[in-house]
């Protein structure tokens, strides 16, 4: 069984407590920095499907103003701003066997061991 995928960012401080949750639970996930290496749009529309979630719902308020991206427009134009613009996806991202999970709280990660 995959211990999964952290979409991380180093400098957050929830994501860094996301990590030490689970490697504190046994697991070493895959760790994607995805500030370094964004999401194309298909794997934004994959992602968000795993979570259950729309564009809007994973939107950094803050980070999406700063981008320009208006959290008022469709689903493909708010995916191809988080495509354009990683540091507005809302973090950490915990993915295993097929479901995700933001973590925020850092615990809800737990959710989907």
């Amino acid at each position: 069984m995959s211990d999964g995928t952290l979409y991380h960012n180093p400098r957050c401080s929830k994501s860094r407590q996301a990590l030490a949750i689970l490697k504190a639970s046994g697991l070493e996930p895959e760790i994607v920095e995805y500030l370094k290496t964004p999401l194309n749009a298909a794997e934004l529309k994959r992602l968000l499907g795993q979570l259950g979630l729309k564009a809007r719902d994973v939107l950094r308020k803050q980070e999406a103003m700063e981008a320009g991206i208006d959290p008022a427009s469709n689903e493909g134009v708010l995916i191809a701003g988080l495509a354009a613009h990683p540091q507005a996806l809302e973090r950490p991202i915990y993915v295993r066997n097929g479901k995700a999970v933001i973590g925020r709280p850092p615990e809800k990660v737990l959710e989907i061991l």
